[in-house]
């Protein structure tokens, strides 16, 4: 069986978020408002809008045991969203609490702690915002992690903890933080990223291999072990108690989002519009292949052909354009612009969608091209090569 496949909208798709039982999704559709959709048999349909911030949404995550959306945006605000009874109707709809961020530039990245009783907001004010409700004020506060980020903080993850934060940001630095905080966590246990944790305690810092921006950061299902991808269009997988790091470098476009499948293996994808799989273990890592069928024949009746972002025809189609102002495609036809992956264009969002026992199952994406797949993280299309990468 292949991926599910779903055309959600005509315009891009920022960021994307499940409720806990999957039968609701929350997206930003290249705007300030958050729309919700809830599943019809096959289908997803429009049902509710989140209408708060006044610029672009960049950011949502969905909590899966308080059932509360937070999001982010670049009008420096955050909000957490809860359902409540409307007291004129008596219908249930989601009501927005403020969030005392206190940044001056936009918010980028937005998570919940394990715990649900705190969230990590990334900035381009070169903080993070850790923050909890203060049940007196009624809304929630925040306390920032500061040095020694020197630029735009583009994604954090949490450890499994609920006290180190990773962070990821374009000084090219992957770092992991302590986010204790000492009226609401329980004294973390030691691990391989240290004993003593009071907050903003840097606990590791790693460069990207070529100078990159980090994209995204991710720990294992243990926590003890980071990956990050760069601009540099490389992974890098960070096992401290070493201390080493394994550094894949590919030669496809950059990955700008990934998430573990388990503890020897990884899905990352970005501009190169499909999902890859990477796998490994101390000894190294690899790729070892992509979720999307790029030597297949597609369901629209696109021939099979190279494994690869372009075929030769859609090349030549923009080849022409630019030297010769010639605007259809090599064929005539104008089929051979499309793109041989799923995604027509990067693929902007993954996250978790279906676990099976301690490993995930399935992993949905979003994308600039406003479609939503959820792919099978087991079905890996092996052999070929993918922009010049051997896949074994």
């Amino acid at each position: 069986m292949g991926p599910e496949v779903y055309n959600l909208s005509q315009t891009p798709i920022t960021a994307h978020a499940f409720s806990p039982d999957r039968s609701q999704l929350a997206v930003s559709l290249n705007n300030n408002d958050v729309q919700i959709f809830a599943r019809t048999r096959s289908e997803w349909a429009p049902t509710d809008t989140l209408s708060e911030h006044d610029k672009l949404i960049t950011s949502i995550d969905w909590a899966p045991s308080t059932n509360r959306i937070v999001t982010a945006s670049q009008d420096r605000n955050a909000y957490v969203w809860q359902e409540a009874p409307d007291p004129a109707t008596g219908r249930l709809v989601w009501k927005p609490t403020l969030v005392v961020l206190r940044i001056n530039r936009a918010a980028t990245h937005v998570r919940w702690s394990p715990k649900e009783d705190k969230f990590a907001v990334a900035s381009g004010a070169r903080a993070i915002c850790i923050c909890s409700f203060d049940s007196e004020s009624n809304w929630w506060v925040s306390k920032q992690l500061k040095k020694p980020i020197r630029s735009t903080v583009l994604s954090v993850d949490w450890h499994p903890n609920n006290v180190l934060l990773a962070a990821g940001s374009a000084d090219m630095k992957a770092r992991v933080f302590s986010a204790y905080i000492k009226e609401i966590d329980e004294r973390p246990a030691p691990s391989v990223w240290g004993s003593k944790l009071p907050f903003n305690t840097l606990c590791g810092e790693y460069s990207s291999s070529a100078g990159g921006w980090v994209h995204s950061v991710g720990f294992s299902p243990s926590g003890d072990i980071l990956a990050f991808t760069s601009h540099d269009s490389s992974i890098s997988i960070v096992y401290p108690g070493g201390p080493f790091i394994h550094n894949v470098k590919i030669t496809t476009l950059p990955l700008v989002t990934l998430a573990w499948t388990s503890e020897n293996s990884i899905v990352a994808a970005g501009h190169d519009c499909q999902p890859f799989v990477f796998s490994g273990s101390e000894g190294g890592w690899q790729a070892v292949g992509s979720l999307d069928n790029t030597t297949g024949p597609k369901s629209d009746g696109r021939p099979a052909g190279p494994v690869g972002r372009l075929k030769a025809g859609a090349y030549a189609t923009f080849r022409d354009a630019d030297t010769r102002g010639h605007s259809g495609s090599a064929s005539g036809s104008g089929s051979d612009a499309k793109l041989l992956t799923i995604h027509q264009n990067t693929i902007t969002s993954l996250k978790p969608y279906e676990s099976n026992g301690a490993e995930v199952a399935k992993v949905s994406t979003t994308g600039v091209d406003g479609t939503l797949v959820i792919w099978d993280a087991n079905d890996i299309t092996a052999g070929g090569r993918v922009g010049g990468m051997q896949l074994r």
